[in-house]
């Protein structure tokens, strides 16, 4: 086997959410590039076809199911979905999350809950629910979940009290779980930096702002959804077979935010 062969996923099956756009829906054309047939789920039925279009376009098959994928019993179903539709599941992508930034003090409770929720919680009932009929693939099936979490998630910053502290949990979360699920299924996530998706064109879009961000970035720009899907074929892959409780940093080099709120101080 070359090392190139290592990173081909042919014929197996992914579940990828928050597909519609962004991370997610460069993350199932790459997945299908690699060889293997994806079920791509997010709120919006149109964006999906759309994805599921160039995931066909590459010989391999989309099965596209729009759901809410807050509500954990319908991320919870799609890897039966999954199982149902193309007969096995080898690979899980936990693409669903984000919260908006807010002061500590219009913090509250319900807000923070939230999002533990959409971004804990709901990678959670996926994995909970893929688990067993990943394990009814053949015994030397690749079997990864990963899930995406945020530099924001191992540093600090002003405003992202919420998130941070959500995208820190997944990532604890994701360790935990490697060691329950090891040697059988591989578990990693990524810490992403800033990455031009429509969640972060409000502000990047801005030029002065993006420059900003730009410079406060080693690497010197703003990530690509691309950048992100190579590191999950990787995790994925028989070429991150000796990976596993791992957080991938794929950020640019960043060591703080590269965004600055404008937070005022307490007075």
């Amino acid at each position: 086997m070359s090392i190139l062969d290592r990173f081909t996923l042919t014929d197996h099956v992914a579940v990828v959410t928050g597909a519609g756009r962004g991370i997610g829906a460069a993350t199932a054309v790459a997945l299908a590039q690699a060889g293997a047939d994806v079920v791509i789920s997010s709120r919006t039925a149109g964006q999906l076809e759309q994805v599921a279009e160039q995931v066909r376009a590459t010989g391999r098959r989309a099965l596209v199911v729009a759901a809410d994928l807050a509500d954990t019993d319908a991320v919870a179903g799609l890897a039966q979905a999954a199982f149902d539709e193309f007969g096995r599941l080898d690979t899980v992508v936990n693409n669903v999350g984000g919260t908006i930034p807010n002061a500590l003090l219009d913090t509250d409770v319900d807000y923070l809950e939230e999002a533990f929720h959409f971004n804990v919680s709901t990678a959670h009932a996926l994995t909970r629910a893929a688990v067993p009929l990943m394990l009814r693939g053949p015994d030397d099936a690749q079997r990864s979940i990963t899930s995406i979490s945020s530099m924001m998630g191992r540093a600090a910053g002003r405003g992202y009290l919420a998130y941070g502290t959500a995208k820190a949990a997944l990532a604890h979360w994701s360790r935990l779980a490697a060691t329950d699920l090891a040697p059988r299924i591989r578990v990693n996530g990524i810490f992403v930096g800033s990455v031009m998706t429509s969640a972060l064109e409000f502000v990047a879009g801005v030029p002065e702002t993006k420059a900003e961000m730009e410079t406060a970035t080693p690497l010197g720009r703003i990530g690509e959804a691309d950048d992100i899907a190579a590191g999950i074929v990787y995790l994925a892959s028989k070429a991150g077979q000796y990976v596993t409780g791992k957080m991938l940093e794929i950020d640019g080099g960043i060591q703080q935010p590269n965004l600055d709120l404008g937070l005022p101080d307490l007075v």
